[in-house]
């Protein structure tokens, strides 16, 4: 039997350099072998949040639903095969406009390179019904992850039950990153882990008081765990992998793009057990996992800063239009983990289902296509429709109609050999 065109022997060899011995399954046995290379592979065909990803694999397996797409075929086929119960009216469409954007990237070249390297950085791949699998993130329902990357100890990936995240601005001011270290360390002493995205200022400070302090964090990444984003947090990670973990759905050597930000906030929110935004601005990329945290029932707290600051416009838009909850200590902000439940709005600065937005709507807004188009532009090398459409993760249609829109806006433009960003 082989999967992707690699016999058994192959596939479970690739397996086994990224299952850590704590996994409660025994052994590798052929079937968990392929599981986990079915699942390694979707981490590289499919965009995070991908719900008709998320079907698929649901109702026939990670396996199953590979050899499906690898096979020719139409997507009505397909579609019947995953049953009529349940599935989204339309699924048939929804379908083979997905197969679209997955077919260029089915390659097992790939998927075999992202377990090699996975295997070399000491990385590790997380499954559903793993006990260090964050049983949160399941909520997101069809957008869940279908395998989670991690590197770090699997004591503070199991712990982030009874986490909180501290999320806030990159421009952080030094009232914001004291609020920052005195709210991790005190969450911290209460017996929490921290969780944040690793950025610079506001995550950035979270996370340290927090190793400072002796306590578990966990960082969520945009792109691959063996590529740290920001580079100027290279020790920072280090350091978090050392006693925390890092983690990210998609494979080593993906890069971070806005896209991934924005969908890495949902596995931030969705993780954690309440959020904290400490500060943020009116657009700040924080209320796009605010909004996220909030649509799933989650906790949402916001602490206010001086009314003349705008790095505090966001938390005070949280508190007076999408009823955040004032915190001002880290007692405060551990009284937020209960039964309490946020009504979401639904303008809410944040998109519970795509998370394409980064901020508060307003006039001029991308699409999410163009949003992953514009990603996988170059401003010196112009890329082929076909070659964006295989670095976005998108059909060809859908990158013709999104370059559209941005050629109208200036933000791309089209020369003889291919598309560029366009110079600003």
């Amino acid at each position: 039997m082989t999967l992707f065109g690699l016999d058994e022997a192959a596939v479970a060899g690739l397996a086994e350099g990224v299952r850590p011995s704590h996994a409660p399954r025994a052994g590798m046995e052929p079937g968990l072998a392929g599981e986990v290379f079915a699942r390694a592979a979707w981490t590289c065909i499919a965009e995070p949040g991908d719900g008709t990803a998320g079907v698929l694999v649901d109702r026939l397996g990670a396996g199953p639903a590979l050899a499906a797409v690898l096979e020719p075929g139409s997507p009505g086929r397909l579609a019947a095969r995953v049953g009529a119960t349940g599935v989204p009216e339309g699924f048939a469409e929804e379908l083979g406009q997905a197969l679209q954007r997955w077919r260029p990237r089915l390659s097992a070249g790939e998927v075999t390179r992202c377990l090699q390297q996975a295997a070399r950085v000491g990385a590790r791949l997380a499954l559903p019904g793993d006990e260090v699998w964050p049983a949160g993130v399941d909520d997101l329902g069809r957008n869940a992850p279908l395998a989670l990357w991690w590197r770090g100890t699997a004591p503070a990936l199991a712990s982030l039950a009874n986490s909180i995240a501290l999320v806030g601005a990159r421009a952080a001011t030094g009232y914001g990153e004291h609020v920052a270290m005195e709210s991790s360390a005190g969450l911290v002493d209460r017996g929490f882990t921290i969780v944040s995205g690793a950025a610079y200022g506001i995550d950035g400070m979270a996370h340290r008081a927090a190793l400072a302090s002796s306590g578990l964090t966990v960082a969520f990444l945009a792109g691959g765990v063996d590529r740290f984003y920001p580079s100027g947090h290279d020790a920072l990670l280090g350091r978090i992998v050392a006693a925390g973990a890092v983690v990210s759905e998609l494979p080593c050597g993906a890069a971070p793009t806005k896209w991934r930000f924005l969908q890495r906030n949902r596995l931030i929110a969705a993780s954690s057990a309440a959020t904290i935004v400490l500060e943020a601005g009116w657009r700040s990329g924080s209320l796009n996992t605010a909004g996220h945290a909030a649509a799933l029932g989650r906790p949402l707290g916001a602490v206010p800063g001086p009314v003349t600051s705008p790095t505090s416009a966001g938390c005070h838009r949280l508190i007076r239009e999408y009823d955040a909850v004032c915190v001002t200590t880290a007692a405060e902000m551990a009284e937020l983990v209960g039964d309490r439940v946020v009504q979401v709005p639904l303008d809410f600065p944040g998109d519970s289902e795509t998370g394409a937005r980064g901020g508060a709507p307003g006039r001029g807004e991308r699409t999410s296509d163009q949003i992953r188009v514009f990603d996988a532009l170059s401003a010196r090398s112009p890329r082929t429709v076909h070659d964006v459409a295989r670095r976005a993760g998108l059909s060809v249609a859908a990158v013709q109609g999104a370059l559209g829109g941005l050629d109208l806006e200036g933000a791309a433009r089209e020369r003889e050999t291919g598309w560029v960003r366009a110079s600003t």
